[in-house]
C-alpha cells in the first residue's frame, strides 16, 4: 500500500511542477521588460530633467528681484576744516523792500565791506565706523536680441528629443526581448524534436531487439541502433540545457530572477496563423523615432544660429529698486540714515568685436550644414535598412515554406522506409538515415519559423511600428 502511494506521488510530482511554471507570451515578456529596464528608467529621468530645464528657461521672461545687503566697519577717520572770514551784513532797502549787502563797489570791480561779521574757522571731525547698505533691485528684460525666446524654444526641442529617446530605447528593448524570447521558443521546440526522434529510435530498438532474439538480425544492427539512441539521448540533454539557459537569458531581460520558473508559449508562434501574409512593401521611414530625432537635431542647429547672433544684438533692460543706507559720522552726528528709490533703463550695444561675431555665426551655420548632411545620410541608411528587413521577411517566409515541404516529404520518406525495413527490402542504415533526415528537416522548420518571427519583429522596428 505504501509503495503504491509513493509511486503515485512520483507520478504526480512532475505534473505539479509544470503547473507551477508561469507561461509567458511574447507580449507579456515585452511588457515586463519595458517596466523593469534600467535604460528606459534612465531615459525617463532625462525627460524629467529636460522638463525642469524648460521651466528654468521660461523663467527668463519674468522680472528678477534681488536683495543685496552690505555691512562694513572701518576705523578710518579724519577732519574737515572750513576756512573762516568776514561775512557782509544785509540792510533793508526801503525803496525795493529787499535786503542788500552793506558794501561799497570799487573801481576795479571789487567790494568794500562797510559792515561785516567775523566767521571763525570751522573744524569738523568725521568717522566711518559701521556702514550698512541694503538694496532691493528689480530687473526686467525688455529686449535681449531674441536670446530668451530662442533658448526657451531650444529647451522645448531638447525635451522632445528626450521623449523620442525614451521611445527609441523602448523599441530596442522590444527587439532584444523578442530575440531572447524566440531563442527560448526555438530551444523548447528542439526538446520536442529530440524527444520524438528518441521515441522513434526506442521503438526501432525494441524491434531490432526482438529480431535479434529470433535470429533475424545480427548484434551489429543492435549496436548501430544503440549508438544512434545514445546520440539522441545526448542531443536531448543538450536541448534541455539550451532551453534552461535561454529561459535564464529571457529572465535577465524581463527583470526576473534568473532562476525563475517560467515557460514560453511556443505553440502561439510556431504555427501558420501567427504569420503575416499581407505586408505593405512601401518604404517609409517617417514613423521611426530616429527620423524624428534627426529632424529635431537639424532644428536645434538652426536655433543655435539665432542664439549665437543674439549675443551681438542690443540688449535693453529696465531696472528699479529701493536702497537703504546707514552709517558714517560727521561732527559727532550720523551722516547717512535713510532710504531712496531709483528707476533706470540699461542699453548694451556691441560695437567692435574684431570679427568674433561673424566667425561664431559662421561656425553655427557650418554645424547646421553638418546636421543636414548627417540627416540625409542616415535617412538613406534607414531606407536601406528597411528594405533589407523586408527582404529578410520575404526570404524567411520562403524558407518556412521550403522546410515545411521538406518535412512533409521526410515524414513520408520515413514512413515508406519503415515499411520497407520491416519487410526486409531496406537496410537498417538506410532506415536510420531516413529517421535522421526527418529529424534535420523538423529542426530546420522550427529554426526557420523562429527566424521568420524575428525578421518580422525587426521589420516592424525598421518601420517604427513595433509595440504600436
Amino acid at each position: 500500500m505504501k509503495r503504491n502511494i509513493i509511486y503515485a506521488i512520483l507520478m504526480i510530482a512532475p505534473t505539479l511542477c509544470m503547473a507551477q511554471s508561469e507561461l509567458l507570451t511574447l507580449e507579456a515578456c515585452q511588457q515586463m521588460a519595458l517596466q523593469n529596464n534600467v535604460e528606459i528608467a534612465r531615459s525617463q529621468a532625462q525627460v524629467e530633467q529636460m522638463g525642469y530645464d524648460v521651466k528654468s528657461y521660461k523663467s527668463n521672461y519674468y522680472p528678477r528681484l534681488n536683495l543685496m545687503a552690505y555691512d562694513m566697519y572701518s576705523t578710518a577717520h579724519g577732519d574737515l576744516t572750513i576756512t573762516g572770514g568776514h561775512l557782509p551784513i544785509y540792510t533793508l532797502n526801503p525803496a525795493t523792500g529787499t535786503y542788500v549787502p552793506n558794501v561799497t563797489p570799487n573801481a576795479d570791480g571789487s567790494y568794500t565791506l562797510n559792515q561785516y561779521a567775523d566767521f571763525p574757522d570751522q573744524k569738523m571731525e568725521y568717522k566711518v565706523k559701521n556702514v550698512f547698505m541694503g538694496v532691493l533691485m528689480l530687473t526686467q528684460p525688455i529686449y535681449m536680441g531674441g536670446k530668451i525666446t530662442t533658448a526657451y524654444n531650444m529647451s522645448l526641442i531638447g525635451r522632445e528629443m528626450a521623449e523620442l529617446n525614451v521611445s527609441l530605447t523602448k523599441d530596442e528593448i522590444l527587439v532584444k526581448t523578442g530575440e531572447s524570447y524566440f531563442l527560448a521558443v526555438k530551444a523548447k521546440e528542439m526538446i520536442e524534436v529530440a524527444k520524438k526522434y528518441k521515441t522513434l529510435l526506442e521503438e526501432l530498438s525494441r524491434t531490432v531487439d526482438n529480431a535479434v532474439k529470433n535470429g533475424l538480425k545480427t548484434r551489429n544492427d543492435k549496436m548501430k541502433v544503440q549508438v544512434k539512441l545514445n546520440e539522441a539521448e545526448l542531443n536531448l540533454t543538450k536541448a534541455e540545457n539550451a532551453y534552461r539557459l535561454a529561459r535564464m537569458n529571457l529572465c535577465h531581460y524581463i527583470g526576473r530572477p534568473l532562476t525563475s520558473d517560467i515557460e514560453v508559449a511556443s505553440q502561439d508562434y510556431t504555427n501558420e496563423t501567427s504569420f503575416h501574409p499581407n505586408i505593405n512593401k512601401t518604404i517609409n521611414i517617417t514613423g521611426r523615432q530616429e527620423y524624428e530625432l534627426l529632424n529635431k537635431k537639424v532644428e536645434l542647429a538652426e536655433k543655435q544660429i539665432a542664439l549665437t547672433r543674439s549675443d551681438y544684438l542690443p540688449n535693453v533692460v529696465l531696472t528699479g529698486g529701493v536702497m537703504y543706507a546707514n552709517g558714517a559720522e560727521l561732527a559727532g552726528k550720523k551722516l547717512i540714515d535713510g532710504a531712496s528709490a531709483s528707476v533706470g533703463i540699461g542699453v548694451k550695444i556691441p560695437l567692435l568685436t574684431f570679427g568674433e561675431n561673424t566667425n561664431k555665426i559662421r561656425s553655427a551655420k557650418s554645424k547646421q550644414v553638418i546636421a543636414r548632411l548627417e540627416q540625409e545620410d542616415l535617412n538613406e541608411k534607414m531606407m536601406l535598412e528597411q528594405q533589407q528587413a523586408l527582404n529578410n521577411v520575404e526570404e524567411a517566409e520562403k524558407i518556412v515554406t521550403f522546410t515545411t515541404s521538406a518535412l512533409t516529404q521526410a515524414e513520408e520518406n520515413m514512413r515508406l522506409s519503415k515499411q520497407q525495413y520491416e519487410v526486409g527490402t531496406e537496410t537498417l542504415s538506410d532506415h536510420l538515415e531516413a529517421q535522421a533526415l526527418w529529424q534535420n528537416c523538423y529542426a530546420s522548420k522550427i529554426d526557420a519559423i523562429c527566424q521568420y518571427q524575428l525578421a518580422w519583429l525587426k521589420y516592424q522596428k525598421s518601420k517604427g511600428e513595433i509595440g504600436r
